[in-house]
């Protein structure tokens, strides 16, 4: 992506406010229904005001737009002062950095009953841009908003499109439902007056866009110029739904950074210059870290007249007093009506509350008294006391307030304080510039010590000889494998960075990159007690324990992590190959983005209950759920890992009865977490009182006293002398407890099946919900469905089989078991047709005809998987 100048830019719209723009929508070009209804105007404005408060939110003085109306009540523009003409054109909005007044005047367009000439507006749109900026180096942009149902009186093409080029415009042709190849999208029953005004904004963008430097033979024309750099347009075209989801599309915004000179030095030159090498390098940003857009807390100014109604909040933030340090400026005041605190006046007449910012108001205590506390430093905890007590420090009487130039900073050494008058104590001397204190080997850098920003070392583009020497320091380090220590100071007698030095070689130029590293003192070095080394309190070391991993359950969750691989879980190539899932440039952080989303959509909606903050963008949910082709070819490690590992749902503890009666309230999420688990009645009335301390041990505790024992001594600890431990194994599994809920069993479910034939719909749409175990669902629906068609009096449930055929062929296409499907109703299909079978049913499915046959390729093509079996042979299946 190529990096532009930040600010700096001029836009003009040019809307288009004509009696065609008046017509209502309900339904955006794909037939979603809207939240609410729009006309033409508003929906096209939308676009114009998300621009508009990008330019708001980023707060560049450089960056200013003017808006141009056609079709207007007034005319009034620069060229028709000049020559006159150019009617029903007005310059709504002079060219100026945008505000809050902007998208407020943009709120109040409202179509007009006369249409005005788009062309007339974008030269009165570019001659308003040439006035202002002049000779000025800034970019120009002009975006024109229509729905094209307005004649255009064409003058002279060619001159328009010189102009254009001349000035270095960029033109943007927003048009309400105009045919657009990318989305798909072409509007029926399209007007003669709308298809030709189309036709002609496409010859101006395709006149202003430069031409390919290949021959146009070559399919990959655009893409080659595109990476060559060649190709450039200036120029687009596109309908209003494009432009609105491209705009509200996450991106990282890629801007060139400054460049700063320093010095990179290589040795001692001081004591042995001749030793040394010494380099004239610029430096500039690589990467910058993004936050999202602070928030600031405003409240009601406390004027002392009236009195508040309803109730009050005792931790609120400290009123600003008139005439004090806290006090906002005038444009920082907000005059809103606020029904849950109005303000009367002496009469009883309700008045507008106005609403400041407010600021951090620090007070400064010292406490005379002597303490005897055992804190070693011998703090004083300081309680915020309620409002009615009427201190005058509001934190304790005995404490004396001082000024703040009274104080002296201090830093805290072991139990005493250090005084610092100046603030900060003598810095080192310290020289600007980097110095390369040493070379390792790159294959012994520690990943997690990369912190902070990188940066780019250049030498200095104005002498050759600089950067030739970079060039040769970046290259020997990229053939020796090595990367080099540097300290870095910044500016004279500042504070030294340590970082690390890495070459880049690129295409073009060689540089260095720089990121800063920790000091080995701000390094934590944390020790854990051993995961696979047990001793118990003997002093013998456990070989079998829960804790420790069999190799059968080493050997499944290597097989679960490689499964679960992501670089050949992505999209496919051309050639078949799957790539890597995970992008970084693709991966937008939600905190940023639906953060400035909603900022913008309440920035221009007045009732959010009527029109609220729409759904994030595709691209922010993108990597949010894992892909399908890993969850597929792991399905098999998971049911391993679930079986070696003994993995079983824990169901919610029900509340013990206490002695006088009460139970505990049951929380929100104490649902059972087992399917089709129902209480028993014993169990949800009956529970037995823990007698002793030492009876009622939990079970926490019984498995933190296994870290240090071996398996058998705390069995033997826990359990009656009489009662044998039991056998942990498939056939005897561990004992349920005592006041857990057992699930309901179905009588009709076959050991070792998740489906069972008294209700196999219901319990299929169960476990599918679930998403784990698609695949032993489907296996198990489809032998169930073959176990009820061959068994006698099944005639009574076709019916229901048929719908289950439905659902579980509907379930393949979507969860790409296609194989599955066609491989089961091949096998129904010859156990039904053959003796003794079931020659009735598959009539039946027959009749159905498509909706069950085989999934042909363009099905599963269409649904994102692959099938063998063509078009035709799935209707002749049934045929």
């Amino acid at each position: 992506m190529s990096s532009e100048r930040a600010g700096y830019t001029v836009t003009m719209f040019v809307v288009d406010v004509g009696p065609s723009m008046a017509k209502i929508r309900t339904h955006d070009p794909e037939g979603s229904e809207l939240t609410h209804e729009l006309t033409n105007l508003q929906w096209g404005l939308q676009f114009v005001k998300l621009k508009v408060q990008e330019m708001i939110f980023n707060g560049r003085k450089t960056d200013q737009c003017g808006v141009i109306l056609f079709g207007s009540d007034k005319t009034r523009n620069i060229v028709s002062k000049k020559q006159g003409g150019y009617e029903r054109v007005e310059e709504y909005i002079p060219i100026a950095q945008p505000n809050a007044g902007t998208l407020a005047k943009l709120d109040a367009l409202e179509p007009t009953e006369e249409a005005g000439d788009a062309l007339d507006a974008l030269i009165v749109a570019m001659e308003t841009q040439e006035a202002y900026l002049g000779k000025k180096k800034w970019t120009r942009n002009v975006v024109v908003v229509t729905d094209g149902e307005n004649p255009i009186e064409v003058k002279d093409l060619k001159g328009i499109v010189r102009r254009l080029k001349d000035l270095q415009i960029r033109l943007t042709v927003v048009g309400i439902d105009f045919d657009d190849d990318t989305l798909p999208f072409e509007e029926e029953d399209k007007s003669d007056i709308k298809a030709e005004n189309e036709r002609w904004y496409t010859e101006v963008v395709n006149r202003l866009n430069p031409k390919p430097t290949v021959d146009d033979e070559d399919s990959d024309t655009e893409q080659k110029n595109k990476e060559e750099g060649t190709y450039a347009p200036t120029a687009f075209i596109g309908t209003c739904e494009l432009a609105l989801r491209e705009i509200s599309r996450p991106e990282v915004k890629v801007t060139k950074s400054t460049l700063k000179g320093t010095t990179l030095r290589l040795g001692d030159n001081d004591s042995r210059p001749e030793e040394a090498m010494q380099i004239n390098i610029k430096t500039s940003k690589c990467t910058a870290r993004s936050m999202p857009k602070s928030w600031k807390k405003f409240g009601p100014r406390d004027q002392g007249k009236g009195k508040k109604k309803g109730k009050t909040d005792k931790k609120k933030p400290k009123q600003p007093v008139e005439g004090s340090e806290t006090e906002d400026s005038e444009d920082e005041k907000m005059d809103v009506d606020d029904e849950s605190a109005v303000e009367e006046d002496e009469n009883g007449v309700p008045k507008k509350v106005t609403y400041v910012q407010l600021k951090m108001d620090t007070e400064y205590y010292v406490d005379p008294r002597d303490h005897n506390s055992d804190d070693e430093d011998g703090d004083v905890k300081m309680e915020e006391p309620e409002e009615d007590e009427g201190l005058s420090n509001k934190v304790d009487p005995a404490l004396e307030q001082v000024a703040k130039d009274d104080l002296v900073k201090g830093f805290k050494y072991g139990t005493t304080y250090v005084p610092c008058p100046d603030g900060q104590f003598d810095r080192l001397p310290a020289k600007e510039g980097i110095d390369i204190c040493g070379f390792f080997p790159k294959k012994n850098f520690r990943r997690e010590l990369s912190m902070g920003e990188v940066q780019y070392i250049w030498g200095d583009p104005k002498d050759p000889m600089q950067e030739v020497a970079v060039s040769s320091i970046a290259q020997a380090m990229y053939e020796k494998g090595v990367m080099a220590i540097a300290r870095w100071v910044t500016t004279e007698n500042k504070d030294p960075k340590m970082g690390v030095l890495s070459p880049y070689i690129g295409t073009d130029v060689d540089c260095l990159l720089w990121v800063g590293m920790p000091f080995a003192d701000d390094v934590r070095k944390y020790t854990f007690a051993s995961l696979d080394n047990l001793v118990s309190k003997k002093g013998e070391e456990i070989t079998e324990h829960p804790y420790i991993p069999t190799e059968k359950q080493l050997e499944a969750m290597d097989n679960f992590v490689d499964n679960m691989d992501l670089m050949d879980a992505g999209d496919k190539d051309e050639e078949g190959n799957r790539g890597p899932w995970f992008e970084t440039p693709l991966s937008y952080n939600p905190a940023i983005h639906r953060i400035k989303q909603a900022q913008f959509h309440a920035a221009v909606t007045s009732d959010l209950a009527t029109n609220p903050l729409p759904p994030p963008h595709p691209e922010l949910l993108k990597y949010w759920d894992p892909p399908r082709p890993a969850l597929k070819r792991s399905r098999d490690a998971v049911e391993k890992c679930q079986l070696e590992f003994k993995v079983k749902e824990v169901p919610k503890k029900v509340a013990k009865t206490r002695k006088d009666g009460h139970v505990h309230a049951k929380d929100d999420d104490d649902d059972i977490l087992l399917l089709d688990a129902k209480p028993r009645a014993s169990q949800a009335t009956k529970a037995e009182p823990v007698s002793s301390p030492d009876k009622g041990k939990s079970k926490a505790a019984e498995d933190s006293e296994t870290e240090d024992e071996s398996e058998d001594e705390a069995a033997a600890k826990t359990k009656p002398k009489s009662t044998p431990p039991p056998k942990n194994g498939p056939s005897n599994p561990l004992p349920t407890p005592a006041r857990s809920l057992s699930p309901q069993i179905d009588p009709g479910r076959a050991p070792g099946r998740i489906i069972g034939s008294t209700r196999p719909l219901a319990d299929f749409k169960t476990n599918v919900a679930c998403g784990e175990a698609v695949s032993k669902a489907v296996e198990d629906m489809g032998a169930v469905i073959t176990e009820i068609v061959l068994k006698p009096f099944a005639s009574r449930r076709n019916a229901e089989l048929l719908e289950c055929l439905e659902v579980l062929r509907e379930t393949c296409l979507k969860k790409d078991e296609i194989d599955a499907w066609n491989t089961f109703i091949e096998e129904l299909c010859e156990k039904c047709t053959s003796e003794p079978g079931n020659r009735q049913f598959w009539d039946e499915v027959r009749k159905v005809g498509r909706k069950l046959s085989l999934i042909s390729d363009q099905e599963a093509e269409e649904n994102g998987g692959t099938s063998t079996v063509s078009h035709a042979k799935a209707d002749e299946f049934l045929a």
